[in-house]
């Protein structure tokens, strides 16, 4: 099994409601979804940035980077791409066996369930309007009903359309679904942008006119070590 990775770092978790916790990313190099304020987008391309190993070299450096953490977050990239699942699904499955803990962030385009069913936690997206991607409501009320305790859905807020259009969304979900929806939102940065705190506030202060529908979390590696620092 080859496994074509961009990188493998320990660092905090910088989003969601692990925020703050270490562990070990892996991070699949390769995406073809394209979202307009992507931070990593050194990560889309699948012929280049990006290192073949083997499940024995790729657990050896999971284990360089620290013998002690048991967190493990597969990311990319995008490891749910039809060209990199069967090798999430065996990473999985080996870490798993390892005794990790691990999370999957998911982009939002496709549920699989050996991959969810395996996992321990879910990170699944929910594109705004300022990516310019689009994806199913459908598919985040598959990981609700399937997968409840073990998911969020993360949705990335530029401005207020983007805030508008989740909420909307939400609301629509809630006709059809009776269950508390583990729903976070972050203030968008990418690695152009300056930290500005306004934009959080701005955040904070929509979600709270409209009733508080949301967790709103700032991605903490942003404004501790820049918008432009990778691998943190």
């Amino acid at each position: 099994m080859n496994f074509y990775i961009h990188s493998i770092y320990k660092a905090t978790e910088g989003e969601g409601v692990f925020v703050g916790m270490p562990q070990i990313f892996v991070r699949f190099q390769g995406c073809s979804i394209g979202c307009l304020n992507c931070d990593s987008k050194e990560t889309w391309d699948f012929n280049s940035n990006g290192k073949n190993y083997d499940i024995i070299d790729l657990y050896s450096e999971v284990l360089r980077e620290s013998m002690s953490i048991k967190r493990i977050s597969i990311t990319g990239g995008d490891p749910m791409h039809p060209k990199h699942l069967p090798a999430v699904k065996y990473l999985a499955k080996f870490l798993k066996d390892k005794g990790h803990f691990i999370n999957i962030e998911a982009s939002g385009t496709r549920v699989d369930e050996e991959l969810f069913d395996t996992v321990d936690f879910i990170s699944f997206d929910f594109k705004t309007p300022s990516t310019g991607v689009k994806t199913s409501l459908e598919l985040v009320k598959e990981v609700a009903l399937k997968y409840p305790g073990k998911y969020q859905i993360k949705s990335v807020v530029q401005d207020r359309v983007d805030y508008e259009y989740v909420l909307s969304a939400k609301k629509e979900l809630s006709k059809s679904y009776s269950g508390l929806l583990n729903w976070v939102i972050t203030p968008a940065y990418t690695t152009s942008d300056s930290f500005n705190v306004k934009d959080t506030q701005d955040v904070l202060k929509w979600n709270e006119e409209c009733g508080g529908d949301f967790r709103v979390i700032s991605q903490q590696h942003k404004f501790v070590y820049g918008t432009e620092s990778l691998r943190v």
